[in-house]
């Protein structure tokens, strides 16, 4: 097991008072080692510390006292969120995107986990096929949710099928044990045509409400397959499917409503816009609790550029670590803006480059603003190909071949949910795309304020 190791250490912290610096590895903290960052922030908001600490260049590690008070924060980031190893997946669902991406990319990206722990501290989706006693019993002791777990089907054998891991038939009887512990838990359904769409899919909104009412909600998205899959079998959804998907969950919501007071189950903004059919009001999306896996995003967006004041959703809560200086970035989590400027736009006309669905749901708002000199430049992800179509998965190399197009002495915005600490999928940085260009959060008031000219974001000089 590894330590944790300081990362960046915050001035005028019992940290710094104490003289831990940057590179220090954390060997434990009152005799006791963090197997992860879980642990480690239920240590650290001790009162005074006594942490064994090995710096770099010390033969042996020596006992450091820190003085704070009970809660204080300790004031210092760590190199990751998990010191004993991070659970691996052990299933090989077809529709895993990791298996679709190509070679060379960052090492990073190819890591597919089935941690509860990153489901709780990053809102990771989880099969449970790993899930222990032990671990059950640690969620339900520390009360650590919500958390975060993949149905894709309620019949065992059709989830073992698609999970390819005989395990899956069983691993959901872990699912009851936490919502009988009173553990909040969003659920998901990955959507394959003809797989676990149709009749399967009834019988699974039928299985979640027979077994587990509790859930706080489920999500249902599509397939997403990029050319590099090498699954004959797989193949994305039609207009008519998506279609058929959003009346079957419209039917179901209308039951769970009945049976419960409540929708449930919510469907991926992407079916909409793959069947044409308007999104939903705010109100149908009661809180938006899986906001961050693509669900009531476009309206939530719209909502917020039409009022800026109104502020964005709540979305999915990824726990009390979303907010506390031990928890680390972490995947495509981390930080994407490299820092916010303060001023005015400077009046050019502005070129929005962003995905194509993206572009589906700009469209009518930038029409509708006031300004004449703006445009929507749909970006094809020529990089994964298939049905790829969210500004999330946009390559730096789709993005420059589009920055081509766009004429000088225009303005260009890219949306920040492509780029991961100002790095693209493919490596490629700011610096490397052929133009300057401006990063501006992924939410519609942020848009709106960067049209309107309040504020602009950092333009990076090629």
């Amino acid at each position: 097991m590894s330590a944790p190791t300081v990362t960046a250490v915050t001035a005028a912290s019992p940290a710094a008072r104490a003289g831990l610096a940057v590179g220090d590895e954390l060997l434990s903290l009152n005799g006791h080692e963090p197997r992860d960052v879980i642990d480690f922030q239920r240590l650290s908001d001790a009162g005074d510390l006594s942490v064994l600490v090995r710096r770099g260049g010390a033969a042996l590690p020596r006992a450091v006292r820190v003085r704070k008070h009970p809660g204080e924060p300790l004031g210092v980031e760590v190199s990751s969120a998990v010191f004993d190893r991070i659970r691996t997946c052990d299933n090989h669902c077809a529709f895993c995107f990791i298996y679709q991406l190509p070679k060379g990319m960052r090492r990073s990206l190819y890591l597919k986990d089935d941690d509860y722990r990153l489901s709780f501290l990053y809102g990771n989706f989880t099969t449970l096929t790993r899930f222990t006693e032990l671990d059950a019993e640690r969620i339900l002791t520390e009360r650590l949710g919500p958390l975060f777990v993949s149905i894709h089907a309620t019949d065992p054998e059709l989830r073992a099928s698609m999970l390819r891991n005989p395990k899956g038939a069983t691993s959901l009887r872990w699912l009851r044990v936490l919502l009988d512990g009173g553990i909040e838990v969003h659920g998901q359904i990955v959507v394959c045509p003809g797989v676990n769409d149709g009749p399967a899919l009834e019988d699974t909104l039928a299985g979640i409400l027979d077994r587990y009412p509790e859930l706080a909600s489920v999500g249902a998205v599509p397939l997403g397959l990029s050319r590099f899959s090498r699954e004959p079998g797989l193949r994305p959804h039609s207009a008519e499917e998506a279609a058929q998907v959003l009346d079957t969950l419209g039917e179901w919501q209308a039951v769970y409503r009945r049976a419960l007071g409540r929708r449930m189950v919510f469907a991926a903004d992407e079916y909409f816009l793959l069947a044409g059919r308007e999104v939903p009001p705010a109100r149908d999306y009661e809180g938006y609790p899986q906001h961050e896996n693509g669900i009531g995003m476009a309206r939530a967006f719209a909502e917020s550029f039409r009022a800026p004041g109104r502020g964005r959703p709540g979305g999915v809560r990824h726990g009390f670590f979303a907010s506390v200086d031990a928890a680390p970035a972490e995947g495509y989590r981390a930080p994407r803006l490299l820092g916010e400027a303060a001023g005015g736009a400077d009046g050019r006309p502005v070129t929005i480059v962003t995905g194509m669905y993206g572009a589906r749901v700009l469209a009518p708002l930038v029409a509708a603003h006031p300004r004449d000199d703006v445009e929507v430049q749909a970006v094809a992800n020529d990089f994964f190909g298939g049905n790829i179509g969210v500004a999330g998965l946009l390559t730096g190399a789709d993005v420059a071949a589009a920055l081509g197009g766009v004429p000088v002495g225009r303005r260009a915005l890219v949306p920040d949910a492509c780029l991961n600490e100002g790095r693209f999928l493919d490596g490629l940085t700011l610096a490397d795309l052929p133009r300057p260009i401006e990063v501006v959060p992924t939410d519609g008031a942020s848009l709106r304020r960067a049209l309107d000219g309040t504020s602009f974001f950092p333009a990076c000089a090629a």
